[in-house]
């Protein structure tokens, strides 16, 4: 399927864009705040979109009026490209509260319900709550990621407490992939329930044990969408982390995984020299590479972009790098002998969902 995305270069649209990636073979067509003016061409061919853009910050004006307008913009292309049979909207469980972005996105719910119903199109309303995760920007998408950011920097905010509703950012772009089939022409994915001094909390106990390498408790899916969004912030400054080496006349003795509770899985692997191993990308396992024989070079590129981030690292100086979620990652024996490797993942793997996509770091190996 030829799908049109817009909002593509947002936090919720990247997401989403990843998502699509990593779980279909649809053809992804970008509309973003740059090529907002191209609209009609861009829709051309397409047999769904997937409205994501939004208008979320500003005055009371531009909030309720921007939100209204995107939703005109599409309808009208909808109107003039008869290829597109569904639309999948990305709402807000505060559609409609009296607010202006309530307002605005209930406005253009209705806008694009009557222009889908117009042409004949079905069109799907995914309701999202409040969405979090892995790349979001404090004090403009989540509070969890101004939470991180503030831990990060050793600052502490006045925190008000009160339940909250929480949805992991790719739980939503999963919903919106799932509008593209469902039969159903409203979706609400619940999320997890929990507080806010609760986030704050567990992310401060995250942060006070990753700090030394440690793996907090991984008990349920919200505590390692939490820890992943902070690992995601703490890359690259973060790694290697160094491993504390003790020798005696036995040997060498190195601790490289203490980890506070939920499931595990190690495995060791040998390398051969000038072979690499890895080229793939994960949405949620948490996976830690150490070193403890060889010369190795560890490389990471985010997805969809170009720069790759390296860490050279031996055995002879044992250090963690972990990977973040939607990071292509490789490990390559740079050595003369064999490379020995300790892995680690925070689940038991499933070879029914593998939670593992194939795609080269190098950018070169993509044409």
């Amino acid at each position: 399927m030829r799908i049109l995305l817009t909002g593509s270069a947002g936090f919720l649209g990247w997401h989403t864009r990843v998502r699509l990636r990593a779980v279909s073979e649809h053809e992804v067509v970008l509309a973003t705040r740059d090529n907002w003016s191209q609209l009609a061409e861009l829709a051309k061919d397409c047999e769904a979109i997937i409205h994501v853009a939004g208008v979320n910050r500003g005055t009371p004006h531009k909030v309720n009026d921007g939100n209204v307008q995107l939703a005109e913009d599409i309808s009208a292309v909808l109107r003039d490209s008869p290829s597109v049979k569904r639309v999948v909207y990305a709402n807000s469980i505060w559609a409609g509260t009296a607010s202006p972005y309530g307002e605005g996105k209930a406005k253009a719910n209705n806008v694009l319900a009557e222009a889908a119903a117009t042409t004949g199109a079905t069109y799907v309303d995914v309701r999202l709550p409040n969405i979090f995760g892995e790349g979001g920007r404090p004090d403009y998408n989540s509070f969890v990621a101004t939470f991180v950011h503030k831990i990060i920097s050793g600052e502490t905010p006045e925190v008000v407490d009160r339940p909250i509703r929480l949805l992991h950012v790719q739980g939503a772009a999963q919903s919106l992939v799932d509008g593209l089939t469902t039969g159903l022409p409203n979706l609400e994915p619940l999320g997890s329930e929990t507080t806010v001094q609760t986030v704050w909390d567990t992310l401060v106990s995250m942060k006070q044990l990753y700090d030394v390498g440690d793996i907090p408790p991984l008990l349920h899916e919200l505590d390692v969408e939490l820890f992943n969004t902070l690992r995601w912030a703490m890359f690259p400054q973060h790694y290697p982390i160094k491993l504390t080496q003790h020798a005696d006349n036995r040997g060498d003795l190195v601790e490289t995984m203490r980890a506070h509770g939920g499931q595990g899985q190690t495995f060791v692997s040998t390398t051969h020299p000038g072979i690499t191993r890895g080229e793939h990308f994960h949405l949620e396992k948490v996976e830690r590479f150490v070193v403890i024989r060889g010369k190795a070079r560890i490389s990471l590129r985010k997805v969809f972009t170009d720069e790759v981030v390296s860490f050279d690292v031996t055995g002879d100086e044992p250090a963690i790098v972990d990977m973040p979620t939607m990071w292509v990652h490789n490990i390559t024996n740079t050595g003369e002998d064999e490379l020995v490797t300790l892995f680690w993942a925070h689940e038991l793997f499933d070879p029914e969902a593998p939670d593992t996509f194939w795609e080269p770091v190098a950018q070169e190996q993509l044409v």
